[in-house]
């Protein structure tokens, strides 16, 4: 059985860009885009206004080739946020290529409401949020324990470790489960 963890690492993994050296050309080392997209953006070197827009044109007909062949991917800010949002905190792939249409703050932390918690035989907490994400407490001490409707905080912390604030208290370290 595939699990919510499989299946969103699958999905941004086909987010990927990926350009195949037949559609509008071999995308080169120095190029960091696609080569359906970098040919789009070569068009704008050409001095001459008609061969720029037949360039122009050209480009734009490989690119909307390659994006209904599947060989490369467009998605807009909310898209990228939406996608960012639901991999905060998950062991998946590099996701540069999506955080780059992020401001820092919102790449770096993700705020939430808790659906249920549970506290384990050491008093830790583990929190399901309401999209579906769930954080299990590490370390720190909660001076009051979540529950159903706490607004959370999490952001990412030193070395690879987040850090949780549940409605307003100071931090906790924690873990994404799922």
């Amino acid at each position: 059985m595939v699990n919510r963890t499989q299946t969103t690492a699958a999905a941004l993994l086909a987010l990927t860009l990926i350009a195949t050296p037949h559609v509008a050309g071999a995308q080169t080392a120095a190029a960091p885009h696609a080569g359906a997209f970098q040919a789009v953006l070569d068009c704008r070197r050409v001095v001459d206004n008609a061969a720029r827009l037949s360039c122009f044109d050209a480009a734009a007909a490989d690119m909307d080739k390659a994006k209904v062949q599947g060989d490369i991917v467009v998605i807009d800010r909310a898209q990228a946020t939406a996608a960012h949002r639901e991999a905060f905190g998950l062991p998946v792939p590099s996701l540069d290529f999506i955080s780059r249409a992020l401001k820092p703050d919102d790449a770096d932390r993700v705020t939430g409401v808790v659906r249920s918690t549970r506290a384990d035989a050491n008093g830790h907490w583990t929190m399901s949020l309401e999209d579906g994400a769930v954080w299990r407490q590490i370390e720190g001490i909660l001076l009051r324990p979540p529950h159903a409707g706490s607004k959370v905080s999490i952001s990412k912390a030193a070395l690879g470790s987040f850090r949780m604030n549940v409605d307003g208290q100071p931090g906790i370290k924690v873990h994404r489960d799922r």
